[in-house]
Parts: C-alpha cells; sequence; structure tokens
C-alpha cells in the first residue's frame, strides 16, 4: 500500500517540507533545497542554496530578488518529471502569473499536488491551470468565502475604459501589485482595443521588462514619473497599491483613483480606502473556482492553507470530501491582508 501523504509531507516552521526528497516548498526561511511555485514575495524568498522553479519563475525572481541572492537555480519545464532524491517533481501550470506552478510529488505510488497560488480564469500572460489527478491536493483558500465571485475581467476593463471615455480630462490611476495583476491588466486592455500607451510607476517597470524578455507582448509603456503633467490627461497609470495616495499620485491631473484587487468585492473596503473605481480584478481563484477545481482534480484528500480555511472545510465536508487545515503562517498575496 503507498504510503499517505502525511506520512511524508510535513508543515515545519520553514514550511512544507517533502521528507524522501529532503527539500521545502515555498519555504519561509533559507534552507538548502527549494522548490518554487512562483515569484510572489511571499513564496519566494532570498538565501537559498539552491532552488528549483520554472524558467518564467527564476527570471522573475533574478528580476526582483538578484542572482547573488538566490544561490544555485535549476530550471524545470512544465510537465516534465526530474528524480530528486527518492521521489519525482514535476511542475505544471497554475495561472496565478508568469511562470507560476502546481508542484506534484510522487513517492512510493502516492502522488500529492501543492497548488501554490492558482486561478481559473484564462489571462493572455500565463499559461493556464491544469487540473492534475492526485491522492492529496494542497489548495490554497485566499478567496475562501461564499462572497467572493469575481466577475469576467472583461466587465471590469470595460468599466475602466468607460471611465476613460466619460472623463477624458482626468488621469485614471490603477493600484495593482508590480508582478501578475500589473501585466494582465496592460494585455487585458491590449485586447480590449486600448492601444494608447499606458504610463507606470517606477517600481512596475522592471518585472514589465522581464515578462518583454519572456515574450509577452504589452504595447507602448511609458513611466509615469517622468511625464508632464498635461501628458497624462485622460491616461491610464498604473502603479502600486501604496503609491495611489501617496503624495507621488500628486502628480496626476485630477485623478480618479482606482485599485484593481479581488478585496474590491468588499465595498467597505474600497470606500475606507477612498477608491472612486474598484475593480475586482484577482489572480487568485474565487469560491465557485475553488470548488470546480477540487471536483476536477478528483483527489480523495484535500488540504486547505493560507486564507480562509474554515469555510472551504465546512464546504468540502458536506461533499464528503475528507479535508483539513495546514494552518501555515506566512502566506499573503502582495498588499492583500
Amino acid at each position: 500500500m503507498p504510503p499517505h501523504p502525511e506520512t511524508w509531507l510535513r508543515p515545519l516552521a520553514d514550511g512544507l517540507y517533502c521528507e524522501p526528497g529532503g527539500f521545502y516548498i515555498d519555504p519561509l526561511r533559507p534552507v538548502n533545497h527549494a522548490v518554487i511555485s512562483h515569484a510572489h514575495a511571499d513564496h519566494a524568498r532570498a538565501g537559498h542554496a539552491h532552488v528549483l522553479a520554472t524558467k518564467g519563475t527564476l527570471a522573475v525572481m533574478r528580476t526582483r530578488i538578484g542572482v547573488e541572492r538566490i544561490g544555485h537555480t535549476q530550471e524545470l519545464p512544465y510537465n516534465e518529471s526530474l528524480r530528486i532524491n527518492d521521489v519525482t517533481v514535476s511542475l505544471h501550470p497554475a495561472g496565478h502569473v508568469l511562470g507560476s506552478a502546481q508542484i506534484a510529488i510522487e513517492y512510493q505510488g502516492a502522488k500529492a499536488v501543492i497548488s501554490g497560488d492558482y486561478k481559473r480564469q484564462l489571462d493572455p500572460t500565463c499559461e493556464a491551470f491544469l487540473p492534475q489527478s492526485c491522492d492529496v491536493f494542497v489548495t490554497e483558500a485566499t478567496f475562501g468565502l461564499p462572497v467572493f465571485q469575481h466577475p469576467a475581467i472583461a466587465e471590469e476593463i470595460a468599466k475602466l475604459l468607460a471611465s476613460v471615455a466619460l472623463f477624458p480630462e482626468r488621469t485614471h490611476v490603477v493600484g495593482c501589485y508590480a508582478l501578475g495583476k500589473c501585466q494582465r491588466l496592460i494585455a487585458e486592455l491590449r485586447q480590449a482595443g486600448y492601444h494608447a500607451p499606458i504610463y507606470l510607476h517606477g517600481a512596475l517597470m522592471q518585472v514589465c521588462e522581464t515578462y518583454r524578455q519572456l515574450g509577452v507582448t504589452l504595447g507602448e509603456l511609458l513611466p509615469a514619473t517622468v511625464a508632464q503633467k498635461s501628458a497624462l490627461k485622460g491616461a491610464i497609470v498604473l502603479a502600486p497599491p501604496s503609491a495611489i495616495a501617496d503624495r507621488w499620485a500628486r502628480r496626476l491631473e485630477d485623478p480618479v483613483t482606482c485599485m484593481a484587487s479581488g478585496w474590491m468585492q468588499i465595498r467597505q473596503r474600497a470606500k475606507a480606502s477612498l477608491i472612486e473605481l474598484p475593480l475586482i480584478v484577482s489572480d487568485h481563484a474565487d469560491w465557485n473556482d475553488l470548488l470546480t477545481t477540487i471536483r476536477d482534480v478528483g483527489a480523495p484528500e484535500i488540504w486547505v492553507t493560507h486564507g480562509r480555511e474554515d469555510a472551504l472545510l465546512h464546504a468540502l465536508s458536506r461533499l464528503q470530501i475528507r479535508a483539513r487545515a495546514l494552518r501555515l503562517v506566512g502566506y499573503n498575496d502582495e498588499g492583500e491582508p
């Protein structure tokens, strides 16, 4: 009988540890061997001696962390297998950001899949989530409450463009995370027919350039920090969430303050943050897509981590699916609570 994953995949202080493989998955502190699901700072940290990840994740890590701070790296393409000590590891598209991967681990006939962060909505800047059959599926639950049901991103882009047309003398500044959300917004705006230059806060430029080097088309991007105030009338400016309410935003022409986040579904949060145009755009699975994914994977057991665990555990119990919370700490989407 294959050994149950709970006997060889253990939540420790440094993160989720695969004992027969001798590596951690997205460790919280520097370790000797790390397998990284994606390049967001809460999953990809500096100081590991050896790092295994996809080409896209490693490229973004080099941009954000620095080559000298990520140790020895090994690239593993999607859907290819690698033997590490007594286990077989493979990486599969997670649909979260460029390079994001589910981490599949097989040991003596048992298979566990660690989702990392993922979404099911299509995204022109990264490969779509690919369900993997397994014995244990480890899922995130960032938006693990029934209230979170994200609209199609085309609807939110249409809201933004309608506001740009309605207020041609004002600058629309959109708060968004530097990795993933920023590039997705740009690509979706282009698909919607918006081909004017898009202006960026300086903190967003480098990751966009990395995306371009990896073949993602983003159109004309200009630095907002050097643009004349008059040039920004009627323009769209993307900036980190912290910048849109900062002195930095004063350079903009009567700005319409926008925020692109799954949390914008909570109106009180948008109002408290003085967001004039909330855009419900998330790079995580919403409630319905969490349940859809669990059905698609078909695993007899689910482990739930970093998010709203209790509601999802209750829903799974009603579906007669065995589930438990890992309660790993230290994982949050960038800039989100």
